[in-house]
């Protein structure tokens, strides 16, 4: 969705005439396939936030690119890092100016750029690393720049993830039924959002589901040479190899209660190499290692559903790039009817994030953007219930503008 924004008279605090609140949220994610960028307008109103979509840009990482950023996730050196955080942050800064300029946006009119950064390391209950140097957002762009937003709520306890939830539960929620929102990144996660209608007296739950893309993408990559299964063109030619599939649900990772958070720091090559030695050691060929590495996708998201959701949703809305893996979704709804009929539990609707708000490649940027504008009107980011954090609080921190830009 993209609108024009009328120019008129502006503050340097990013209010237009219309008394939107304009930000750029900035995100990379774990699957590694590039920088997202979204400008977008807040404003309140009968006590909600809303948001408006103005522009959004997609730019794919260079092969190089992201070659160093995976061979960063797993070893590296101080100079390598050191270097890594500088030309993130540049680039960066690039696709934020390049969404601003397409969408006729001046950086007087932004109040801020919201950017989540690359995690390189992210180890619940200790520490999480994001990188992509926010000064250099800052002098390419010319705006402030808010960011690290996940250590503040590590510090009081929480895993630092996910963060995404306050934007379901304020933007996205249902009027009058819970509703799961599942993001298929690199990493699958769930927030459980009961509806508008109970006002705040239930609690939002939020937790990492496990893999999203990322072993789909690992097994495509070593056995294909390709970055992903392009429209499940390769499962779909393959069969399910099903003991596989039952034998890794017993993954320690499901088997922990939330609030918990993963990453490719249990998803690693060492992984990707031992998914495709018990693939062959089934019988399976190269393509039934890429749809059984679907198809446990996507019952790892229903397990965990059963598991630890005390609320069956009324729906599941899907977004991530996940959610463009037909072969995948097909999976997800199969998996939920498997274990309604086992159980016997309702069997969620699974919706496209597209078709109820905007392009769903842009809802983890414009998610940021949220924590961004809240970090400015001084209102807490993070969910407890969702992170496990000891109490609410303001997320990120903040480099300002260049005094020379203001003057």
């Amino acid at each position: 969705m993209t609108a024009n924004i009328t120019r008129g008279p502006t503050r340097r605090d990013g209010a237009t005439h219309d008394g939107e609140q304009l930000l750029v949220g900035l995100m990379s994610g774990t699957s590694l396939d590039g920088i997202s960028a979204a400008v977008v307008g807040f404003r309140e109103a009968e006590g909600r936030v809303h948001c408006s979509l103005k522009h959004f840009v997609q730019r794919p990482y260079a092969s190089e690119a992201r070659t160093r950023l995976a061979a960063a996730m797993h070893e590296g050196r101080a100079r390598e890092f050191c270097r890594l955080h500088a030309d993130l942050g540049t680039w960066l800064g690039e696709v934020a100016r390049d969404a601003m300029q397409e969408a006729g946006v001046q950086p007087a009119h932004v109040w801020a750029i919201a950017s989540h950064g690359q995690t390189l390391w992210h180890e619940p209950g200790h520490s999480t690393w994001q990188i992509g140097d926010a000064a250099r957002i800052a002098e390419i762009t010319g705006c402030a720049v808010i960011s690290d937003f996940r250590t503040r709520d590590m510090a009081v306890g929480g895993q630092g993830a996910p963060l995404v939830p306050m934007a379901d539960q304020l933007l996205f929620a249902h009027d009058t039924e819970w509703r799961a929102l599942q993001n298929i990144g690199g990493i699958g996660n769930v927030t459980l959002v009961p509806p508008r209608a109970a006002n705040g007296e239930e609690p939002v739950r939020a937790f990492d589901t496990g893999p999203g893309v990322v072993i789909i993408d690992g097994v495509t990559q070593r056995l294909f040479g390709q970055p992903f299964d392009r429209d499940a063109g390769i499962a779909t030619s393959g069969r399910v190899l099903d003991p596989v599939l039952q034998a890794l649900l017993d993954l320690p990772y499901l088997r922990e209660a939330p609030p918990k958070s993963t990453g490719r720091e249990l998803f690693t090559p060492s992984f990707i190499d031992d998914f495709v030695r018990r693939c062959r050691e089934a019988g399976g060929a190269d393509a039934d290692v890429v749809a059984t590495a679907t198809a446990y996708t996507a019952a790892t998201i229903a397990d965990q559903y059963t598991r630890w959701l005390s609320v069956v949703p009324h729906d599941v809305v899907v977004s991530g790039g996940g959610a463009r893996n037909p072969f995948l979704l097909d999976c997800l709804t199969g998996a939920f009817a498997w274990h309604g009929e086992r159980y016997g539990r309702r069997v969620p609707t699974v919706q496209h994030f597209d078709d109820l708000f905007f392009d769903a490649e842009a809802k983890e940027a414009v998610a940021f953007a949220l924590l961004g504008y809240l970090h400015l009107i001084g209102r807490p980011g993070n969910v407890p219930s969702a992170t496990g954090a000891r109490a609410p609080r303001v997320l990120g921190a903040l480099t300002p503008v260049a005094q020379s830009v203001l003057s």
